[in-house]
């Protein structure tokens, strides 16, 4: 039956079984088998260079050197556009004009108004100064002239005192005559009413007490005049004090309502400066600048007569010699593997390239970088922010590159065979495991042969 079905078969002419009956043709495809796998066999040990990946774009390397947006800061109303989209300008260069819109700024001679009033202020404050000057000299003079008739009134005081203290020493010497007369006048009556002495003897001791009583009323009156003048001395020196004590007071009282307007009008003067500073300041935001050299590359606001606001963009300004750098996004399980100065090959979008990443030798249209900066916090997805700079010992970054860009770049890590990298990728393992693994057991090595260098030691300080 079996060779029945072969002679059928054959009858068929089929090619496929001509050579399946061909034992050459079996053998040599034995053959071709067994070397390519052979082959592969081999290739697995080939050397792999590890990297990790990532996706980005060209940007500037520093903040300054990144686009930027040129913004009022005034509201105003466009005038004049002085450049063109494309167009390279220089730090300096007037890029729009714009006018007032505020009616608080409208009048053309603000400027010269507020010198005017800043000019009337300072004469303000001048004339105030020579007041507090003046009364300060009038103050002097009210204090040398309470001095002089202070003095004077003491004087006097003095003299009345003494007047007073001779009257006082008459009114006793007055007294002590009265009294004597008294006497002799009562013994003079005692001795005419014996009849011992004649009647024109009594009544020349009765003038004579007479006089003596009006010398006493006398001195009294003399001592009371002088008693009052002393009174009224020491009321003079009191009076003289206040009266100039109020024109003293007064004075110091108009100098310091004085001082009180000057320091006002200085403050009103300050005032004034500051708000004329600020409107030359203003004045000189009606032109928007160039902050730096570069291509203005858009501008955000368009045509004559549009109104803007204050800090308000207006165009899109390319610095013009910026350093490039590659912003790349590397996933957070890689970013511990990098450190700065690792180097990275990038490829640009639109540069031709062919990129074999575990051989970077035989790439062609890639260039090589150097990791910068590496963010501490995330930026997105589960990514970290990577800056590559271009390798001054590498080949130079081509000039036509322009930020935004897209690049992709891969940062390279150690050399490892194809099997092992194969093995890591099925398995789900970070990079670079090798040198982890090799610290680890070069670690626990050194620590055993430091314990068995140790023992001897001890054995020999137990001996």
């Amino acid at each position: 039956m079996a060779h029945q079905e072969k002679d059928e078969l054959k009858g068929l002419d089929l090619v496929s079984l001509e050579m399946v009956s061909d034992k050459k043709v079996g053998r040599m495809t034995a053959r071709w088998m067994l070397g390519i796998m052979l082959l592969l066999f081999i290739c697995l040990f080939l050397p792999w260079q590890q990297n990790i990946r990532g996706y980005g774009v060209l940007t500037a390397y520093t903040p300054q050197d990144r686009p930027q947006t040129i913004e009022t800061t005034i509201a105003g109303r466009i005038e004049k556009w002085y450049v063109k989209e494309g167009l390279y300008v220089k730090k300096g260069d007037t890029i729009l004009l714009i006018s007032e819109i505020k009616d608080d700024y409208f009048n053309p001679q603000l400027i010269s108004r507020l010198k005017e009033e800043i000019d009337a202020k300072e004469s303000s404050i001048i004339s105030l100064e020579d007041k507090v000057a003046a009364l300060s000299r009038q103050i002097e003079a009210n204090k040398q002239s309470l001095n002089l008739n202070m003095e004077q009134a003491r004087n006097k005081l003095k003299i009345a005192r003494n007047k007073l203290s001779i009257d006082s020493i008459q009114l006793v010497a007055a007294r002590v005559d009265a009294k004597i007369a008294d006497t002799q006048l009562k013994r003079q009556e005692n001795l005419y009413k014996q009849g011992l002495r004649s009647l024109a003897e009594l009544e020349t001791r009765v003038l004579k007490n007479q006089e003596a009583a009006a010398k006493l009323i006398a001195a009294e009156n003399k001592y009371l005049l002088s008693r009052n003048e002393l009174i009224n001395a020491e009321i003079e020196i009191n009076a003289k004090q206040a009266e100039y004590t109020d024109k003293i007071s007064k004075a110091e009282s108009d100098r310091n309502t004085a001082l009180k307007d000057k320091f006002e009008a200085s403050g009103d003067l300050a005032k004034k400066r500051n708000y004329l500073s600020n409107m030359e300041i203003r004045q000189g935001f009606y032109v928007i600048r160039a902050p730096q050299d570069g291509y203005v590359v858009k501008a955000l606001k368009q045509g004559i007569g549009q109104t803007i606001k204050e800090r308000e963009a207006v165009a899109t300004i390319m610095p013009a010699r910026s350093r490039l750098a590659v912003e790349l996004y590397i996933k957070a399980m890689d970013v511990p593997l990098l450190k700065v100065g690792q180097h990275v090959r990038v490829q640009f979008d639109g540069w031709p390239a062919i990129q074999f990443s575990g051989w970077p030798n035989l790439s062609v249209g890639t260039f090589g970088g150097q990791v910068a900066v590496i963010d501490y916090i995330e930026s997105e997805k589960s990514t970290y922010r990577v800056l590559v700079i271009p390798d001054s010992k590498d080949e130079a970054w081509p000039w036509q590159l322009r930020v935004g860009t897209g690049a992709y770049g891969w940062a390279m890590l150690n050399e490892v065979p194809i099997w092992y990298e194969l093995w890591r990728q099925f398995n789900g393992f970070p990079p670079d495991m090798i040198d982890q693994f090799s610290k680890m057991s070069g670690s626990k090595q050194g620590s055993k042969d430091k314990g068995e260098e140790d023992k001897p030691k001890d054995k020999d300080k137990a001996k």
